[in-house]
């Protein structure tokens, strides 16, 4: 089965016995800029399944052989396209035989006859609502990697200020490997939850929030708002993270990791790294490039111990003429985020993190 290529046309499904109906609906999802693929059972329909995905389905309920409902329940069944949205046709406008499409598994329903614009306004808002639910993380609920590129690539487009934040958890493998996957889930959503206070705590000009995946999320704000959103995400990250340790490795303060040989390491408690990359100080052509310097900043801020931020100040512009009139007036301080935030969480064990297979 082959999905649909990036830029093509969405492809949409057609399934109805009466050949005059798939070929109104097909004209006019053509005439709209859609791409369509036909069958005329619900058999014939899987078996174009075989070879191609498509974005969305248009399903008659009233079919010989196998019928709407049967239809829809196989594709919810297979794994494949168990999330195809579904829109049922549908010449019954009783109310059961709506509810017995929908609790099959449909996303939506239309009632025969028809208005075209009608059927397209639905194919369109049911696309819609799919691809938001698929930019966003099941476990956080925040947007993922296509919302928060298209956020940046907004930014570009304006003209104004922005700091792109790239955090992650440090040692997030060893509190998986030593508690197990559900627990490190618990550690995600609480950096979510932290992250999610930090960029509402900063007020307007309003800050975005992504999660690219695992431990690894992204805040698009302007730069006078960095220093007060990490500052308070590390805080209140902190604070969370310490009630979800057991409670002999949060008295320690370190975590006892059993390498593949039997060897014990001890490895300190998660803080996080946050890598931040500038408008202000160089020219972004891509939302790519932004992205590539806040990830190569988190690489830096890793190479240091505790919690750290690291600011990437280098510049690609030339200094601003010199005033003959004077100086020109420094920005003001809430405009210059630091480098390094205080390392809140620095101890003995940062040594053996640093050395055991799971720094």
């Amino acid at each position: 089965m082959e999905p649909q290529a990036a830029g093509q046309a969405e492809l949409i499904l057609v399934v109805d016995d009466d050949p005059d109906i798939v070929r109104v609906v097909e004209v006019n999802l053509r005439l709209h800029g859609f791409d369509v693929m036909s069958a005329h059972s619900g058999p014939e329909a899987l078996a174009l399944l075989e070879h191609r995905r498509p974005d969305l389905a248009l399903v008659d309920l009233m079919m010989p052989e196998m019928d709407g409902l049967e239809l829809t329940r196989r594709l919810r069944a297979d794994p494949m396209v168990t999330a195809l949205p579904i829109i049922v046709l549908t010449a019954k406008a009783l109310t059961s035989d709506k509810v017995a499409g929908l609790a099959a598994g449909a996303d939506d329903y239309i009632v025969k006859p028809f208005d075209t614009s009608e059927l397209i306004a639905r194919v369109r808002a049911t696309l819609r609502r799919n691809q938001e639910a698929r930019e966003v993380s099941p476990l956080t609920g925040l947007a993922g990697n296509t919302r928060i590129l298209r956020e940046i690539a907004d930014r570009l487009k304006t003209g104004d200020d922005y700091a792109v934040c790239y955090v992650d958890i440090d040692r997030f493998k060893s509190v998986n490997d030593v508690y197990g996957f559900g627990r490190g889930d618990q550690f995600i959503s609480a950096l979510a939850r932290s992250m999610r206070r930090a960029t509402v705590s900063v007020g307007l000009p309003p800050a975005f929030l992504g999660h690219v995946g695992g431990d690894d999320f992204v805040v698009v704000c302007h730069p006078s708002q960095v220093q007060e959103i990490t500052s308070y995400a590390i805080y209140d990250f902190q604070r969370a993270s310490d009630a979800l340790y057991d409670p002999i490795d949060s008295a320690r303060g370190y975590l006892e990791v059993v390498d593949r040989r039997g060897v014990v390491f001890e490895v300190n408690l998660v803080t996080l790294s946050i890598g931040v990359a500038l408008s202000t100080s160089r020219t972004f052509g891509h939302p790519g490039e932004v992205v590539a310097v806040a990830s190569e900043m988190k690489a830096a801020a890793k190479k240091n111990k505790g919690n750290y931020v690291a600011l990437d100040q280098r510049s690609d512009r030339p200094p601003a003429p010199a005033d003959p009139a004077g100086p020109l007036p420094r920005r003001r301080p809430a405009e210059d985020p630091p480098a390094v935030l205080p390392q809140q969480r620095v101890t003995e064990s940062d040594t053996a993190a640093e050395t055991g297979p799971h720094a």
